[in-house]
């Protein structure tokens, strides 16, 4: 079996020090503006009907650097400043090709603290890392291993909302080799009740992270709304709220990794449901249950380890009508009520409605893999409704 060469991150925690966190805030700051300030003149050039691309901003970034407004920038690495002009041009280059909406401005609160460092911007040599403008290396916690021999090709240091610091290594991982293919094929129906319903007639259940955790989570927030802006007292109410959406985050992510790696091991071939969830979130009622089930995270993982693993995962159009078709017959019910969880057909055929869906999603599946067409993903409806998956139009349980 050959070796598939996979590029693939290690995520770790570190402690800084008091100047190397004091360098790390500056940098993430530098990062913010100059992202601000290329996107703010491409939009102008926009206006005009003129593109700028990344060499361009380059030169704005050298100019910026000469004026006495900006020449704190040269305190910090050029080189994760270089890094998200890069970023910038790739926003654009997926907006153009529609894949993505227009970039958006950084904010100071809200945006994510990270630079990117490439080779010429840090220093990794036995087992320490040590990035520019630091003449200390990282104290990083290694939680697991990097594979043997690897050299990261870049280098990614973030600050969560919690305040927590993680270095992230890219690097090949040779270790990551496909598995050997089997026959097993497996459709899946995402719900709330259940967060999946496999075609096999398994059921998994809905772990609800965030509710385990609402009361404390409305406690903390309800403190944090009582404190003066601007406080020391309201940035130690904001950290505790942070941490409480980190414990939850956390404990999403290590499940959804856990049974995304159980799927991708066990199936050759699996069938999902082409959602759109950021539609579906607009239902005020079900946002929060929706967000918390994380099903766009869910398909993330699974198609990516898929990637990794030699699998295939199909996705099959949303208005497939899966839960009113009959799996055995192949007669669809012309209504089928969101509180009707198990059905009959014409025939006498009884279904569990989350399983007949999940059957009808892996049959379909099939279809596609054996003539290389079928059900493909819609942007919108004939009459300009918005893509809902019926089983979570109705209140969260």
């Amino acid at each position: 079996m050959t070796v598939n060469h996979v590029k693939r991150a290690f995520k770790y925690r570190f402690c800084p020090s008091d100047a190397q966190a004091a360098e790390l805030s500056r940098t993430f700051g530098c990062v913010r503006k100059v992202y601000n300030l290329a996107l703010a003149a491409r939009t102008e050039a926009w206006t005009r009907q003129e593109r700028v691309n990344y060499n361009a901003t380059s030169a704005m970034l050298t100019a910026w650097k000469k004026t006495e407004e900006l020449a704190y920038l040269n305190e910090v690495s050029s080189v994760p400043l270089q890094q998200t002009l890069r970023h910038l041009q790739t926003a654009f280059t997926n907006f153009f090709g529609k894949r993505a909406r227009y970039p958006h401005f950084k904010s100071r609160r809200k945006s994510r603290k990270s630079a990117e460092y490439t080779t010429s911007g840090f220093r990794f040599r036995d087992g320490k890392l040590t990035l520019a403008k630091m003449p200390e290396p990282l104290d990083i916690v290694w939680s697991r291993p990097l594979p043997e021999g690897a050299k990261p090709s870049t280098v990614t240091v973030s600050q969560d909302a919690a305040g927590r610091w993680f270095v992230s290594l890219l690097c090949d991982d040779p270790s990551v080799t496909p598995l050997r293919a089997n026959d097993n094929a497996v459709g899946i129906d995402v719900g709330l009740d259940h967060l999946l319903t496999l075609s096999t007639g398994e059921k998994v259940t809905n772990p609800r992270h965030e509710r385990k955790d609402r009361v404390r989570l409305a406690k903390a927030q309800r403190n944090l709304a009582k404190k003066t802006r601007g406080s020391a007292n309201r940035n130690k109410a904001r950290h505790k709220v942070a941490r409480i959406h980190a414990r939850i985050a956390d404990r999403r992510r290590d499940g959804l990794h856990k049974l995304t790696t159980r799927l991708v091991r066990e199936n050759q071939t699996l069938v999902i449901e082409d959602l759109t969830v950021r539609t579906m979130v607009k239902n005020r009622t079900l946002a929060r249950a929706i967000s918390d089930a994380a099903w766009s995270q869910f398909r993330r993982m699974l198609e990516y380890k898929a990637a990794w693993y030699g699998r295939e995962v199909i996705a099959v159009d949303r208005w497939f009508p899966s839960s009113r078709l009959c799996s055995a017959c192949g007669t669809v019910q012309d209504k089928m009520p969101l509180n009707v969880r198990t059905w009959t057909c014409d025939r006498g055929t009884t279904h569990d409605r989350d399983v007949n869906a999940a059957k009808n999603l892996l049959a379909a599946g099939r279809a596609v893999a054996a003539c290389g067409a079928g059900v493909r993903p819609q942007r919108s409806t004939p009459g300009g409704q918005s893509a809902m998956k019926q089983e979570v139009s109705r209140r969260e349980p």
